[in-house]
């Protein structure tokens, strides 16, 4: 027996069930993760808002926190796309939270820049390796009829752990001078919670089935259909025998004549809504700062624009099913190109709060439609690999906009900065138009 049929029938028997409470729990497991991960990057923008007044960090040195993060965010994806193709999706899981959390947790008790900017690149190890092989790891599980939907529902996970980083911004990083540390030991329980993952979630029968681990996969696939009370007429899993696994994953393969279009607009998206996301929204409690709100205030209006993210996921969890990925992700993406430009222009409380709800709602919107047309995009032996380079690329991405922000503002302030962020929302936007439209059909 083949790898290939074995991967071909554990797909098919994977997208005839219907929505079970194990499938809850395979999203809920993965999408808390996610929400701490989110938490952590979110309480990176208030530390670096705090810690600039504290410390009397130039914007340069500033900056240098955040990119740190990011540039062990481009290694970890790199990476951990690859680990996950090769050992599997769970126990990279599980590491990479491992990482982060400890790493996070540490940066509690720094007293100086140079620790906290070697713990931010630990953090980012751990962090950017987590994000694709999560998302690789629900798609595998999610029937076709509804990836697309449950992969959004997982990313909105991501504004549950930002909101979470804004309220512990506003109610515990300026209650008193080591605020910014009680906020990095709360990213500690990411650590605890590794443990649960590595222990109560199953492998992606996928990937084992495309490893030639056949036993182990249809017996997760028929506890699967046990949950939905089904009795399966496939063997069971003493009655089927191992096959050759596939070949390790090898980067070149993503440019194989069959997917250079698909990663090569896959490299674009990622790279220009990294810059564009992380650029803004880092930034924002300082930017808001330097326009003269206090540090409260600051922190208040971004709780305030934090929260559209979540009507933003919603909306997107329908329409990527209703519309397809391609053109919900080019409508979210050019709603965020216009957001940027009223934003960087906005004046005003209340037109700064709806500006930024506007920008934050499409911005995540497109996010959610990205993480779930990413691992789709590849075969299974490719998929964790395919998915990491590209969150990699984006890192990339992440590192620079940081930097670019200080001096973009020292040119031509917030409406510059914005209009900036904006070009690389518009340039996403036409890459979106090269994507495969996976809705509906199984994965490979």
């Amino acid at each position: 027996m083949s790898t290939a049929t074995d991967t071909i029938r554990v797909s098919e028997r994977l997208d005839a069930l219907p929505f079970t409470r194990r499938h809850g729990r395979i999203l809920g497991g993965s999408g808390l993760g996610w929400a701490l991960d989110a938490m952590d990057v979110g309480l990176i923008s208030f530390v670096i808002a705090a810690l600039s007044v504290q410390w009397k960090l130039a914007p340069s040195e500033a900056s240098w926190i955040a990119s740190a993060g990011f540039a062990g965010m481009a290694i970890g994806a790199s990476l951990g796309g690859l680990l996950a193709d090769r050992f599997g999706r769970r126990h990279v899981f599980a590491l990479t939270l491992l990482i982060y959390g400890v790493a996070t947790g540490a940066s509690a008790l720094v007293g100086g820049l140079a620790a906290l900017l070697v713990l931010r690149f630990v953090v980012g190890l751990g962090l950017g390796a987590e994000l694709p092989v999560a998302s690789t790891y629900v798609s595998e599980f999610a029937p076709a009829r509804m990836r697309g939907r449950l992969i959004v529902l997982l990313e909105a996970f991501w504004a549950v752990g930002w909101t979470a980083a804004a309220l512990i911004g506003y109610l515990v990083v300026p209650s008193s001078a080591d605020g910014w540390r009680w906020a990095f030991a709360l990213g500690a329980i990411p650590a605890v919670y590794a443990l649960v993952v590595r222990w109560g979630l199953p492998e992606s029968p996928r990937w084992l089935a495309s490893r030639g681990r056949n036993t182990e996969a249809v017996a997760i696939v028929r506890d699967l259909e046990a949950a939905a009370g089904r009795v399966s007429l496939e063997p069971s899993a003493e009655g089927v025998t191992a096959s050759v696994p596939a070949p390790r994953p090898r980067v070149s393969a993503l440019w194989a004549p069959a997917l250079r279009v698909r990663t090569a607009s896959l490299w674009v998206l990622w790279f220009c809504v990294n810059f564009s996301y992380y650029g803004a929204f880092i930034w924002i409690p300082t930017i808001l700062v330097s326009q003269g709100y206090d540090l409260v205030r600051s922190f208040g209006f971004t709780l305030i624009i934090t929260l559209a993210q979540l009507p933003g996921y919603a909306v997107a969890a329908w329409l990527i099913e209703a519309w397809g990925r391609r053109p919900t992700l080019a409508v979210f993406l050019a709603g965020s190109a216009v957001s940027a430009v009223f934003f960087g222009t906005a004046s005003g409380e209340v037109s700064v709060i709806a500006a930024g709800m506007a920008l934050s709602f499409f911005n995540l919107g497109a996010w959610g439609a990205l993480y779930a047309a990413t691992p789709e995009t590849y075969p299974t032996p490719l998929r964790a690999t395919g998915s990491g380079w590209a969150a990699g690329i984006g890192r990339i991405a992440s590192i620079l906009a940081p930097l670019a922000v200080p001096p973009l503002l020292g040119i031509g302030g917030a409406p510059l900065l914005f209009l900036v962020f904006a070009a690389f929302f518009a340039v996403a936007v036409v890459a979106a138009l090269f994507l495969r439209e996976q809705r509906g059909r199984a994965l490979a």
